[in-house]
């Protein structure tokens, strides 16, 4: 049985107004006796306070949620983990929702989640556009992680993916690559893949390397088994047009790929160098270990909290704004040997 106020009230024989002001700890106008009484018999009683009523009272339940894409991948589960601690130091609680990449788990986060139970969203929408955000956004403030939604009228934190994406490829060139493969290719506009093919193209035409459209190879949805079976599409072909190294768009690809050369018999990186991006920690303990662009994710989920807070506190009034966060080559075994 569901236990009100009122309940309390009539066990005690003290007002409805007293009971309150003791569950909302307000005690200015309570005495200790009374105090004790209350508390007691909310203890016996086992109230539960109505969070939701509570949320329309106060405004705030100290609650965000994180909406990702793909629970499969580290790179989320390590942002996830960073965004959770973040909160926790700033007594906030964090709940996860796995999206699937799906429209309809992404609106549901926005409007369909525990009406009145949220302040506000961390959402990395891989469907969403800005109207279908503005139209649907109930759950207080929003900020946008991920490389799409470029200009919405959102907090915006990501990496500068064409720089990272040249970075990698450069240190592949530096090492006197010249047949450089890139997997993880997609026909998309203004997100990961476009923006990291953007900065590839980039190092090649800086070093004077003609384009090779056959080294550009599509990853599918960029997991492990995407990775193994571009590279064993590479691999399949003459060994004079065979790649000397391979820019893997994620370190799950890169993973995979590194699978499908040593199955072929080639040496990594002797015969194929191997970079990826994300530095997920199957990399770090990879044979050979894997060579990687590392956003720094710990800042992406520091800025994205206190950002997110800061507006619902109302202390941040200003217009939104994009914010770059940093990235950091580690170039390790298999681009650089033992």
């Amino acid at each position: 049985m569901t236990v009100h106020l009122k309940d309390i009230a009539a066990y005690t024989g003290v007002s409805i107004k007293t009971v309150s002001n003791v569950v909302n700890g307000n005690f200015e106008h309570v005495g200790p006796e009374t105090r004790a009484l209350v508390l007691e018999a909310i203890k016996k009683l086992n109230y539960k306070p109505n969070v939701a009523a509570r949320r329309l009272r106060n405004a705030q339940v100290s609650v965000l949620a994180y909406a990702f894409p793909d629970l499969s991948n580290p790179y989320f589960a390590d942002v996830a983990r960073a965004i959770t601690v973040t909160a926790s130091e700033m007594n906030y609680t964090v709940l996860l929702d796995y999206t699937f990449a799906q429209r309809d788990k992404e609106l549901a986060v926005l409007t369909g989640m525990s009406p009145h139970m949220l302040d506000g969203v961390i959402l990395d929408s891989h469907t969403l556009d800005v109207e279908s955000i503005a139209q649907n956004q109930s759950q207080g403030p929003i900020v946008l992680l991920g490389e799409r939604l470029f200009g919405a009228p959102f907090d915006h934190v990501l990496i500068d993916n064409t720089e990272a994406a040249y970075v990698a490829t450069r240190h592949l060139i530096d090492l006197g690559k010249r047949r450089i493969a890139a997997i993880g290719v997609q026909q998309a506009l203004n997100e990961a893949p476009s923006l990291r093919l953007q900065g590839y193209k980039k190092a090649l035409e800086e070093a004077s390397i003609p384009l090779d459209t056959s080294l550009l190879v599509t990853g599918g949805s960029w997991h492990r088994a995407d990775g193994a079976q571009a590279m064993r599409d590479l691999l399949n072909r003459e060994r004079a047009s065979l790649p000397d190294a391979v820019f893997c768009f994620n370190d799950l690809m890169a993973l995979g790929a590194m699978s499908a050369i040593h199955e072929a018999g080639y040496r990594i990186p002797e015969d194929i160098a191997v970079i990826g991006i994300d530095d997920i920690e199957d990399g770090r303990y990879a044979t050979p270990a894997l060579s990687t662009i590392e956003p720094d994710k710990q800042e992406i989920a520091r800025l994205a909290v206190t950002l997110l807070i800061e507006r619902i506190k109302g202390q941040r009034t200003q217009p939104p704004e994009s914010i770059m966060v940093p990235f950091r080559l580690h170039a390790r075994a298999s681009t650089l040997g033992r």
